[in-house]
């Protein structure tokens, strides 16, 4: 009988649920959008319901795409958006609030009391800069600000947890609230050196041990899920893993010093740092990678809020593309950007700046720039801005990186693939399977029911589809990468 693996991907604007068969081909896959919220300008949140619909609507979908029932999935394993973070009644199911998205930053000015008094404290036991963006200061915010809920704390009746949390425990009706440590990590909450809950920042944001997740393994069977919720079938849950964590599982990136970067709503950098934390002195964030048989692997970490998002605002927010894939052969058509740049800082600046401040901007606009131009800086932005982080990674890891593994939906747009190999002047590689976090939460889960003995089983599977080798000179190159540092100190500190 064939085994069959499934890996949900609950991303930042859907989810995505992907089939794998025993030979780790890609049989079948389904996508279903769920709605952003913006409630005030800088808010941004989720409806867990919603959520929670589009995750059964995907599964019966790739089941069905398959030709399988959900009964004959061998396990599940799921990655998550990570900071995003909800708080519901564990009676009723119901969530309190909606859930607060990572982009969300309605508690920067929280963050800039707590990172004054406590910011060193913070950033050495977590390996996070204090920032709006992780979910510690989301849960204080709702604990204080939704009527009702301090009061069920008081009676054990409130449950808070990122969307792998929620995700399972709706999965195995309420039996397990469990996270895992990649997604703990991201929190904001979690002391990554006793891979614990940290009482001490839990204590300065005022939030009670009693209603966060045990934190268990990245790979292990958490729970079955509840055949009431699941079509009928009892599943083995064996895997959870933070998105972009599950990204670098996927891309097998298994050793010290590998490197991928992944392209969604936003981008993000990883680099493996083995079984010790790498502390960066330019702004990169220190995570965990996985937490398996009881050891944790570490990562730095950078992290860009807005990349795809940039072209979905192309598409949605002035409208001047209709389809994301149209940007390709919009910026194609021009030669270059005719000077124009555009910092897509929508929320702020990420990693390596950490400017919650600053703005969105385009500057070197003229009467000759056209909605191509403005496209073709839309995508260059992107590959700027992951130079921005590969700089910092290679000073401050101490490794030259010589290759970048690339995932996600953007990787499909040559444009973008090449300049990114341009302007980081090594080679960028695109595997076959490019929706590596959901491949990642697949691979854990399997590693979870020991489908594997070990990681280096799994390197067999990574298979290249395409490679770019950069064609730029280093002048061309310095050149644009210098008004593209003016650029971006010209968006920071704006929002007062």
């Amino acid at each position: 009988m064939k085994k069959y693996y499934l890996g949900l991907d609950q991303g930042t604007t859907g989810t995505s649920a992907l089939i794998f068969d025993e030979n780790w081909e890609n049989v079948s896959r389904a996508y279903k959008e769920h709605k952003q919220y913006y409630p005030q300008a800088g808010w941004v949140e989720h409806d867990p319901i919603e959520i929670w619909y589009a995750i059964l609507e995907t599964i019966k979908m790739a089941t069905n795409q398959a030709g399988i029932t959900p009964a004959d999935l061998a396990c599940i394993g799921l990655d998550n958006q990570g900071e995003t973070v909800m708080l519901w009644d564990n009676r009723t199911g119901q969530p309190v609030y909606n859930a607060i998205v990572w982009q969300d930053r309605r508690t920067a000015r929280m963050i800039d009391e707590v990172a004054a008094t406590h910011g060193d404290t913070i950033r050495q036991k977590t390996g996070l800069v204090p920032d709006a963006y992780f979910s510690a200061a989301k849960i204080k915010w709702i604990i204080d600000n939704v009527e009702g809920v301090k009061e069920k704390i008081s009676e054990n009746r409130i449950h808070a947890g990122t969307l792998d949390t929620w995700m399972i425990w709706k999965l195995t009706h309420g039996k397990v609230f469990v996270t895992d440590p990649s997604t703990a990590s991201r929190t904001m909450l979690f002391n990554i050196h006793k891979a614990d809950w940290d009482d001490d920042i839990l204590q300065i944001f005022d939030i009670p041990r009693s209603i966060l997740p045990e934190i268990r393994n990245s790979a292990e069977i958490y729970e079955y899920t509840d055949p009431l919720d699941f079509f009928g079938a009892k599943i083995p849950i064996s895997g959870s893993v933070v998105d972009q964590q599950a990204a670098l599982f996927g891309q097998t990136c298994f050793d010290a010093g590998s490197v991928k970067t992944t392209y969604g709503t936003g981008s993000f950098m990883l680099m493996n740092t083995g079984d010790k934390p790498v502390y960066s002195e330019n702004g990169l964030l220190t995570t965990v990678a996985w937490g398996l048989d009881g050891k944790l692997s570490f990562a730095l970490d950078a992290g860009i809020y807005i990349t795809g998002a940039a072209v979905q605002w192309l598409r949605d927010g002035v409208k001047i593309i209709e389809t994301a894939a149209e940007s390709e052969k919009l910026a194609t058509s021009v030669d270059s950007t005719n000077g124009l740049y555009f910092v897509p800082a929508f929320v702020g600046l990420a990693a390596p700046h950490w400017d919650q401040y600053a703005r969105g901007m385009m500057i070197g606009i003229t009467g000759g720039t056209t909605r191509e131009h403005i496209v073709r800086a839309t995508l260059e932005s992107i590959a700027y801005q992951v130079k921005d982080n590969f700089d910092v990674m290679e000073l401050d890891s101490g490794i030259k990186i010589d290759r970048m593994a690339v995932d996600g939906g953007t990787t499909e747009n040559d444009f973008l693939m090449q300049f990114q190999a341009d302007i980081l002047g090594i080679p960028v590689e695109v595997p076959v399977i490019n929706e590596t976090t959901a491949l990642g939460a697949a691979y854990v889960a399997a590693y979870g029911i020991g489908e594997f003995k070990d990681l280096d089983e799994l390197k067999k599977n990574w298979k290249l589809k395409k490679r770019f080798e950069p064609k730029m000179s280093s002048d061309q190159r310095e050149s644009l990468l210098h008004d593209w540092y003016r650029a971006v100190e010209r968006s920071k500190n704006w929002e007062e």
